[in-house]
């Protein structure tokens, strides 16, 4: 544990301050049920944060559950979180279970959470207060006890500010705010960065250094 705590945790590697403080966060939070929203520019971990969190937590031996809510139209999206019905709209000839059924006991990372329609921000409210909801073109209410790990790109203030997310969700789901730093304003990993590519490429040819 000691020579994880020196590089980087899990799989994220860094020395800078600002990165191991974020560390720290994620040992204290990782086995409470509080949300967690993960904020910072593309490419600067989001997606690793927030398995680091499951992985330390007492669900890592449950299911990990990813879903990119921009990779999908809004009427898709809200099948793929909470499942259908049979029948409950055109091409739904079966019926499916939704990604946060699939998380049962475990997480599920909604990344890019800011592209979420209005319509579905106010299921999502219903999710993370009850965590109970229904599929779509169902009547049958689901429990789940499941995990939620959010993350941006955006600033979500500022889409409150400006009426395009609700605001009694982001208070929910602003439990535990973790920003990451973009590698440009931590130059000092850089090193330990280019090395540990070097190596694990190294490793793939069969060359050493």
């Amino acid at each position: 544990q000691e020579l994880d705590r020196r590089t980087g945790l899990e799989n994220i590697l860094s020395h800078d301050p600002r990165m191991l403080r974020i560390f720290d966060v994620i040992d204290s939070v990782a086995d409470t049920r509080a949300t967690s929203l993960i904020t910072g520019e593309n490419g600067t971990g989001k997606s690793m944060i927030a398995r680091a969190i499951h992985r330390r937590s007492r669900r890592q031996g449950h299911p990990f559950v990813e879903v990119a809510c921009g990779a999908l139209p809004d009427n898709l999206l809200e099948s793929e979180l909470f499942g259908h019905v049979a029948g409950s709209f055109t091409g739904a000839n079966h019926a499916k279970i939704g990604k946060f059924q699939h998380a049962d006991t475990g997480t599920i990372f909604l990344d890019e959470i800011g592209t979420a329609s209005t319509a579905l921000q106010i299921k999502l409210l219903r999710v993370l207060q009850e965590f109970q909801f229904e599929p779509v073109g169902g009547v049958d209410t689901i429990s789940v006890d499941t995990r939620v790990v959010l993350a941006t790109n955006e600033d979500l203030q500022k889409a409150v500010d400006e009426g395009r997310f609700r605001q009694d969700l982001f208070y929910r789901i602003n439990v535990i705010h973790l920003e990451l730093p973009s590698l440009r304003e931590r130059p000092a990993d850089i090193p330990l960065l280019i090395e540990h590519f070097l190596h694990k490429s190294l490793q793939d040819v069969a060359k050493e250094v």
